[in-house]
């Protein structure tokens, strides 16, 4: 079974910084391309950055591009986004995300980031 557990998430001041983590089982990690989205309170949830299955190629959303770096380790099954020079606009839950075959994707469950003073 499919299985992304994110972690890191956390109250920072702005301009800080905090690097998230999703542990991925349950599938070929290397095959498949990575994705985070978040979702703040009443508004939609969105794609926030990818990367392809050997982490030769990155996208980022222009809201965080400069600022947030995705990565991932192949051998740990792991993916990460490195958040720097947060905002209060970045305030959100984090959710990792891998889609399959015929539009079935997959989340976690989601980490908070709160950028407040």
């Amino acid at each position: 079974q499919v299985q992304l557990v994110e972690s890191g998430g956390g109250l920072v001041q702005p301009g800080g910084s905090l690097r998230l983590s999703c542990a991925a089982s349950g599938f070929t990690f290397s095959s498949y391309f990575m994705h985070w989205y978040r979702q703040a309170p009443g508004k939609a949830r969105e794609l926030v950055a990818t990367i392809s299955g050997a982490g030769g190629s990155t996208n980022y959303a222009d809201s965080v591009k400069g600022r947030f770096t995705i990565s991932r380790a192949n051998v740990r099954n792991t993916v990460y986004l490195q958040m720097s020079s947060l905002k209060p606009e970045d305030t959100a839950v984090y959710y990792c995300n891998v889609k399959m075959a015929r539009g079935t994707d997959y989340w976690g469950k989601g980490t908070l980031v709160t950028v407040s003073s």
